[in-house]
């Protein structure tokens, strides 16, 4: 056993909430080491939410050059060049590695290479070597989850890992899964040539959200020519040659040439030391309290191992408050609820906060008032050829309890929507501030004059 190194901030796991605690402890003047087996940055920044998203932008440009002649521009389609795509794809990855690994490095932020398992309650064990922490943050993320009884292959049995890596556009895909994850890729893909089917065994689309906000996106994908089946159950897959056979159990089965498996992501936890050294778990999540502190005094946990939200900013939020706790400071604890959601299928769909269904529940019926506007009203929308809505919900004669946008771009519209939920905003406030014309922005602003009882461009 090699000598140990003791540290102020010992943390397992480079991803988002990992290497955040790690830049934000050193920033505070501790002595950080940062253990990661693969690369900083995570599942995230290589596997996740980037390379997604510029499939997403890669899609959106297909369409665009597909459609443009609605815009009076003559364009002609030729295809989707893959490589060319993942050229794309990985070089901003690698770009913004590159700058996520001097960041560590301009921060002095030991990096430790290796696999770590927790060998005690103050100690990680990196190949042979023990490390000492005064504070361990345990950030080892999560990973695709499957069905029992459903092995990815990597071939025609895909998870989101492999989807990003196809070096083809498949001709027919069944995805299954409608949450995020799985409405992305299936976007993409349409967008890409494919035939797609999503099934859900929920009721609706991305079931997370506002119920308005599923049918936003149903109605849409419908017009797009996305197949999907909801409230039907997966029963079970066959290889056959060149592709899969999908069956359900209500008795119908899909042929496609693959199979992407998007029904969630689960902690990783198993063989990590993690119980043998008195972490307590729950279906393989770290229990913390809302201060993130696990069962073992001065081990935390942060991102996708505590239960909730799986979103990097979330871990980002987690990490910088775990070292702001650690150095003292006393921060405000992370509230999933004030924490805004993004999925960037074609609409995008964005949210914060409770959705009406949730408002009414723990307010009653009488309590909760809403308001829809329709991006029909909003002229940088009719510019974008996008349709969808800005909803707004309140308390009754009370402050704005939940923000939910669809359509093209309104990812860019939900940090001002965290503000107006974070800070308690009455509709009244939000009314009084004025919105850049023409933009999207507007109709968040619409939303609140009409709640506060002053609409302005509000059809019937």
């Amino acid at each position: 056993m090699a000598d140990t190194a003791a540290f102020d901030v010992l943390i397992l796991g480079g991803g988002s909430g990992g290497y955040a605690a790690a830049l934000r402890a050193s920033g505070l003047g501790l002595n950080v080491a940062l253990i990661e087996k693969d690369k900083v940055g995570g599942t995230c920044l290589h596997n996740g939410c980037i390379p997604t998203k510029a499939l997403l932008h890669a899609a959106e440009v297909a369409d665009q050059s597909r459609e443009s002649e609605q815009f009076g521009v003559k364009t002609s389609f030729e295809g989707i060049d893959m490589p060319g795509v993942n050229a794309y794809k990985d070089g901003i990855v690698a770009r913004l590695y590159k700058g996520l690994q001097g960041l560590v490095k301009a921060n002095k932020v030991t990096l430790i290479e290796g696999e770590g398992q927790l060998v005690a309650p103050n100690a990680v064990e990196v190949d042979g070597t023990r490390y000492e922490g005064r504070n361990v943050i345990l950030a080892t993320g999560s990973r695709s989850r499957s069905l029992p009884g459903l092995e990815i292959d990597g071939t025609h049995v895909l998870s989101s890992t492999e989807a990003l890596a196809l070096d083809r556009v498949p001709s027919s895909v069944v995805v299954l899964g409608g949450g995020v994850i799985g409405v992305e890729f299936a976007s993409v893909w349409r967008s890409f040539g494919a035939e797609v089917t999503i099934v859900e065994a929920l009721p609706r689309l991305v079931p997370a959200e506002d119920e308005a906000s599923s049918k936003v996106v149903e109605r849409t994908f419908r017009k797009r020519g996305i197949g999907f089946k909801t409230g039907v159950r997966f029963a079970g897959v066959e290889k056959r040659d060149g592709g899969v056979t999908v069956s359900l159990e209500n008795g119908e089965t899909i042929d496609a040439e693959v199979l992407l498996v998007a029904v969630g992501r689960g902690p990783v936890t198993e063989n990590l030391g993690y119980e043998e050294n008195g972490i307590t778990l729950d279906r393989g999540f770290v229990v913390t309290d809302e201060r993130l502190r696990t069962s073992v005094p001065n081990v935390y946990a942060v991102g996708d191992l505590v239960p909730g939200l799986q979103l990097a900013h979330r871990g980002f939020a987690h990490g910088i408050f775990v070292a702001e706790h650690i150095a003292g400071l006393n921060p405000v604890p992370v509230d999933d609820l004030g924490i805004p959601k993004v999925t960037y299928c074609d609409p995008e769909v964005a949210s914060v906060g409770l959705t009406e269904a949730q408002a009414k529940e723990r307010l009653g019926d009488d309590k909760v008032q809403a308001f829809e506007y329709n991006l029909a009203g909003n002229g940088k929308s009719q510019i974008l050829k996008t349709q969808g809505f800005a909803k707004v919900v309140r308390e009754k004669d009370g402050p704005v309890i939940g923000i939910h946008l669809v359509g093209a771009r309104v990812g860019e519209l939900i940090g001002e929507a965290q503000l107006i939920y974070n800070w308690e905003a009455m509709p009244y406030e939000v009314a009084q501030q004025i919105h850049p014309h023409p933009t999207q922005s507007e109709a968040l602003g619409e939303a609140h004059m009409a709640l506060a009882g002053k609409p302005l461009h509000v059809h019937g």
